[in-house]
């Protein structure tokens, strides 16, 4: 069973007792997480594609910790304009265990 959710603007394929990296949730380590925005699931046997959303569909999990991603360098360059900017960025994320793959019929 996999269900395909959205999460900070991207799609995720999850299935059950996977641990994946969202984008940061306002939750504290060790709490019980839901996530409707179910796209799609699959039991198996048929797949069940929401418009946008699965009605009834939510996947529950715990969030194992917060962290930060690897630095992405940003470089800006102009030639002959003697214009250069050189910044980082790391990215917030939320690690989240999945526990189980809910659909209400």
């Amino acid at each position: 069973m996999y269900a395909i959710i959205e999460n900070g603007g991207k799609q995720y394929k999850i299935t059950e007792g996977e641990k994946i990296k969202l984008e940061k949730l306002p939750v504290s380590d060790g709490e019980e997480v839901k996530i409707k925005e179910v796209l799609a699931v699959n039991n198996g046997v048929n797949t069940i594609i929401g418009n946008p959303y699965v009605e009834g569909a939510y996947i529950s999990g715990r969030v194992l910790g917060q962290g930060r991603r690897r630095k992405v360098i940003v470089f800006k360059y102009k030639r002959r304009k003697d214009y250069k900017k050189k910044i980082g960025h790391r990215q917030h994320f939320t690690e989240l265990l999945v526990e189980k793959i809910y659909m209400e019929a």
